[in-house]
């Protein structure tokens, strides 16, 4: 069993006393917000969302409960505040939507970190990292991205795939889907000649359906995924910073990514743990 950081425990003490100190001082600091870390702990509920159709980050198991990688790492932050986990499935694209309406604390769900989301919401350091790939059937002629041209790449919404394609200059229709699930059934079913995504999510989906397969080769440099909070909670991001360090650290969100993707971390976290 995993010891328990002492640190993660001063900070979230630390963190109460600071709002309980904020709430004695001056008329100045009345109307102040409050940290999500110190409402979590009065809630006595941590509130994720997760993408529940991007197995194996995030899915719902035979029983119908949430599961994956991602939901792994949501469990041991519940832990380690000492409250129960409440998992609420989204989308790419209400990810932001949800923390800004304060409908979650935490969005866990292959948030790439960009200087356009940065401007809607803060981002943690990262805890896994990816390029992007296609997946395309085992009959498709096509090989990179340069087999593209005038093909239909299958995308999800609120996603950074059109982005990608554009920067590699792909000639290509793209057609907008609201899940990674049925984007991949768009090809399955010849609807999309191919999808971009993840290249995690990708390999992992290959391994599921002999007839897909993933192309060689990472389209464009890696990206560090991270978890997305709402923006000007410096004492509940400081929290979630320290969590992920103490995760990576112990071996633990190593073991994670070796349990649910059958591999090793396919790239490396920078810095290296």
């Amino acid at each position: 069993m995993r010891k328990k950081p002492r640190f993660v425990a001063t900070v979230a003490i630390t963190a109460v006393a600071l709002m309980v100190f904020a709430g004695c001082s001056s008329a100045s600091t009345k109307g102040a917000t409050s940290s999500a870390l110190q409402a979590i702990q009065q809630r006595g509920t941590l509130r994720v969302a997760d993408c529940l159709s991007f197995a194996p980050f995030g899915f719902r198991n035979a029983s119908g409960n949430p599961d994956g990688y991602d939901i792994d790492i949501a469990k041991a932050m519940a832990t380690e505040l000492g409250v129960k986990l409440q998992v609420t499935d989204t989308s790419s694209a209400n990810r932001i939507p949800n923390l800004q309406t304060n409908k979650v604390d935490v969005v866990i769900c292959n948030f790439t970190r960009n200087g356009q989301r940065a401007k809607q919401v803060d981002f943690t350091a990262p805890y896994v990292v990816a390029s992007e790939a296609l997946l395309v059937r085992n009959n498709s002629t096509i090989q990179t991205v340069k087999d593209l041209t005038g093909k239909t790449v299958a995308t999800v919404k609120g996603s950074t795939d059109i982005q990608v394609l554009q920067q590699l200059g792909v000639k290509a229709k793209t057609q907008d889907y609201d899940t990674s699930q049925a984007a991949i059934l768009a090809v399955k079913q010849g609807q999309a000649d191919a999808m971009i995504e993840d290249s995690n999510f990708l390999a992992y989906q290959a391994k599921l359906d002999t007839s897909l397969r993933e192309t060689k080769g990472a389209l464009i440099p890696p990206e560090y995924n991270a978890m997305g909070v709402k923006q000007g909670d410096q004492i509940w991001l400081n929290w979630l910073n320290l969590f992920l360090f103490d995760y990576n650290a112990s071996g633990a969100n190593a073991a994670a990514y070796q349990k649910w993707f059958g591999v090793k971390q396919q790239y490396p976290l920078n810095p290296q743990y």
